[in-house]
């Protein structure tokens, strides 16, 4: 018996925010990423965090110009917004864009 696919409309929506981290040093992908994730811990809460699917996507991290993408849910963008804007630290995190389309976000990078 095979299992039917989901309907497009009942599909998650996700959306795409580029970023670029500021800062006087290079950083790594595994400190950027539990910045990000613990600051969107500590604004949205465990269970909106699971809502918004966030994830900072690895195999679109540049080292050299300090630039990446995360994946959220539509729903949550500002919220995640906020979130890069309130980490405290060395590193200032820069909104560059937001896309539903994976490669017009990796072409603001």
């Amino acid at each position: 018996m095979k299992v039917k696919p989901m309907l497009p409309t009942l599909r998650e929506k996700k959306r795409y925010l580029a970023f670029e981290a500021v800062s006087d040093h290079k950083n790594d992908f595994g400190s950027v990423e539990s910045a990000i994730m613990a600051s969107v811990a500590e604004c949205l809460g465990t269970i909106d965090m699971a809502k918004a699917g966030v994830m900072v996507m690895a195999d679109r991290w540049d080292s050299q110009k300090q630039r990446g993408i995360i994946r959220v849910n539509h729903k949550y963008v500002d919220k995640l917004k906020f979130s890069l804007a309130k980490i405290n630290g060395k590193v200032i995190f820069k909104s560059l864009a937001v896309s539903g389309i994976l490669a017009k976000a990796s072409k603001a990078c």
